[in-house]
């Protein structure tokens, strides 16, 4: 993404209510989350406020992060016809928690990112639910990789089929999200929910902000509207 686009989506955030009564301008902050969103680390934005003349500490940043995370609305509501759901194990200050998400194989909208303590059949249905309850899943067919998923979704009468090709998109996402995982961990300090927040907002630049080569640039929120 180019630095003016960067800038520009920066300037249209800004009227965000979670940005009031904060005394640094409201652009640079905006800016500052943009840049950690799209892959830097907390000291390297900090780094590169630097250069263009703003002296602000990674903790103000890291605050402003997870302001923001916690005004976000939850995915657009969708009605996919082909979903992939998978789970990966995340090490997070020496534990290994479990991401549970699914995407829209079609809008490459990700439709749900959860953490759990562990992984199973329990686990699962509890994300496939949640899931549920956000999006409507009346004509979604579930890939899978494994047939453990089959009890999970028949509990919520919901259509499943073992693929092992048409999932690349979740792979692929999980392995950025371990990417920025490996970043950024380090500054969660064990907090879980410092965790789910940097997750929310890695969700939302990912489907509002972040065009798809596949979508002829366009982002997942805006195939979905």
């Amino acid at each position: 993404m180019l630095l003016s686009d960067l800038l520009k989506q920066s300037l249209d955030t800004a009227t965000l209510e979670c940005w009031q009564r904060e005394r640094t301008a409201t652009p640079i902050r905006a800016f500052a989350v943009r840049l950690h969103s799209a892959g830097l680390s907390l000291r390297e934005t900090e780094a590169v406020l630097r250069l263009l003349g703003v002296e602000l500490s990674f903790q103000a940043i890291f605050q402003w992060v997870h302001r923001l995370s916690d005004s976000l609305s939850n995915p657009p509501k969708a009605k996919p016809r082909r979903v992939a759901v998978d789970e990966t194990a995340i090490k997070i200050n020496g534990e290994w928690p479990w991401m549970y998400a699914a995407i829209d194989l079609d809008t490459k909208l990700v439709l749900d990112a959860t953490l759990f303590k562990r992984h199973g059949t329990n686990p699962a249905a509890a994300f496939l639910f949640g899931l549920a309850e956000k999006h409507d899943l009346s004509d979604a067919v579930f890939l899978v990789d494994q047939f453990s998923y089959r009890t999970a979704l028949a509990r919520l009468g919901l259509n499943s089929r073992v693929d092992y090709t048409d999932r690349n998109l979740i792979e692929k996402w999980f392995q950025t999200l371990r990417m920025r995982v490996d970043w950024f961990h380090n500054s969660w300090v064990g907090s879980r929910l410092s965790v789910r927040r940097w997750i929310s907002m890695f969700v939302h630049y990912y489907n509002v902000h972040r065009p798809h080569q596949a979508l002829g640039g366009r982002t997942p929120a805006q195939e979905v509207s």
